[in-house]
């Protein structure tokens, strides 16, 4: 039988195709959602943040550009330290480097709510990126050591629930704060989060066993550690300068482009990488890469347009709003488990198919609606776009995934997180870009709706190329399991 990448931990398929799941050990569900923990924090942070941009700057005596940069900070040292997550699990095990960043998560957050001034609140935000840029890839790559293939589905379905519900409940809570308290407490909310996930995460989260990491490539790191934040500055950017041909945007778009094409250029040459690239050259992990960028886009550019679409389009509040994000991300966590099981018996490809179609029915109305649409009838889109991509985003990670062998589980989940972000990133500019140029000329409320309508197509695209790509992917593993089978 001819070997794979995966053959190590691969599950056999029956006649029909279908792989005989085994049941989950307890013991693999509470990591998991210990794990969780990290990606309830990241994700929370950020949404609450969003909302109280204003306050802090008018709090510490900050305009508005200064503010932006509490967040944008954020965001370029999350971004920075995608790529050197696997280089660290490698080193010293990807279990305690999760340990070390939740720590340091929780410190720096306590450092935030501390700070009475702006540049020292940009420097705490930016140290608080940097640890929470490991938790989610260090977190992943440990639930795809301990899960193997035949549960890998479930395992990370599970893992997904907490990043789709706090778009939902983040913006409540953020302004829930700032209205009886203050907004330090943004940030003091992550202290007893990390404290309790710690403390349990000492009892039952797997150390890791520290092995050959190899020499650290530092111009690599340097060209990746450039673009990526590079590339996240140039496409926020563009939300605020309308366009992405500005010279502000274009010069560090131009130069991020050029640093990733170097990295990319030097990686596929190294004998001991940053990032082992090549593990594209299996078909099922670069099919379901692609997917994984295009699913991307189409969620976290709905994460973004939908809040928009709430306030600007129907005139809604910001609790208001929040509470109507729910719909979406509560379908999508309903459904998660199920697209865990369903991945774990026929496979990612197949499921993330079927999911981008759903997706795609429920976002080609939103770009027919008029002025005034039905509010129960956007809900009910919501939720099937909820259930889209919950069918889409899990199980193309999950193929990934089950495509490598422990020892690369740390390089392939940094690496599906980085272009699921990528993907987003760019999803949501393109987005905004479009939506801010038809929003500027935009005199009626037939006019803001038609605004939304184009944007929509937009979202809708995003989708139908994922769709293809899903499609692709499907086929790579139908091919590779009948090599398995010989």
């Amino acid at each position: 039988m001819m070997m794979t990448a995966a053959s190590g931990n691969a599950g056999t398929a029956t006649a029909t195709g279908r792989t005989p799941t085994t049941a989950v050990p307890a013991s693999v569900w509470w990591i998991a959602v210990v794990l969780a923990s990290g990606s309830v924090l990241t994700g929370l942070d950020t949404s609450l943040v969003n909302v109280g941009i204003e306050a802090i700057g008018r709090d510490l005596g900050a305009s508005l550009t200064e503010a932006q940069w509490i967040n944008s900070g954020y965001l370029l040292a999350l971004a920075a330290t995608l790529p050197v997550c696997g280089w660290l699990s490698r080193r010293m095990g990807a279990g305690r480097l999760w340990l070390w960043s939740l720590v340091g998560f929780t410190l720096t957050s306590a450092s935030c709510a501390l700070a009475r001034g702006a540049e020292l609140l940009i420097v705490t935000r930016v140290l608080q990126g940097l640890t929470g840029g490991l938790l989610i890839p260090a977190g992943m790559a440990i639930l795809g050591q301990i899960a193997g293939r035949e549960r890998m589905g479930r395992v990370i379905a599970l893992s997904s629930v907490p990043s789709i519900l706090a778009p939902a409940f983040g913006p409540i809570i953020g302004a829930l704060l700032i209205d009886n308290f203050s907004w330090p407490w943004m940030f003091l909310i992550n202290v007893p989060i990390g404290i309790v996930g710690l403390l349990l995460a000492l009892r039952v989260v797997p150390r890791g066993e520290a092995g050959h990491a190899g020499r650290l490539d530092l111009p690599a790191l340097l060209l990746v550690a450039l673009g990526l934040p590079l590339l996240t500055y140039a496409v926020t950017a563009a939300m605020d300068r309308g366009g992405l041909l500005a010279p502000a945007v274009l010069v560090p778009l131009v130069a991020a482009l050029v640093a990733l094409a170097l990295f990319v250029h030097r990686s596929l040459r190294a004998d001991e990488p940053l990032m082992d690239l090549r593990l594209a050259r299996d078909p099922v992990y670069a099919a379901a890469a692609g997917t994984i960028v295009f699913s991307g886009a189409a969620l976290f550019s709905g994460l973004i347009v939908m809040p928009l679409y709430f306030q600007v389009g129907m005139g809604r509040g910001i609790i208001d709003t929040g509470l109507l994000l729910m719909a979406f991300s509560l379908a999508a966590a309903v459904t998660f488990p199920v697209a865990g099981r369903l991945t774990d018996v026929h496979g990612g490809g197949v499921v993330a198919l079927i999911g981008l179609v759903v997706v795609v029915v429920g976002t080609i109305p939103m770009a027919l609606l008029p002025a005034d649409p039905d509010l129960v009838l956007v809900e009910a889109l919501q939720v099937v776009r909820g259930v889209g991509l919950a069918l889409a985003g899990s199980p193309a990670v999950s193929a990934a995934l089950a495509r490598v062998r422990s020892h690369q589980m740390p390089d392939a989940s940094s690496q599906v997180n980085t272009l699921s972000r990528v993907g987003g990133a760019i999803g949501s500019a393109l987005c905004v870009v479009v939506l801010s140029g038809a929003l500027a000329d935009a005199g009626s409320d037939a006019e803001v709706a038609a605004a939304f309508r184009v944007t929509f197509r937009w979202l809708t695209g995003m989708a139908a190329v994922a769709l293809v790509l899903a499609t692709w992917l499907t086929r790579a593993q139908r091919r590779a399991r009948r090599v398995e089978a010989r």
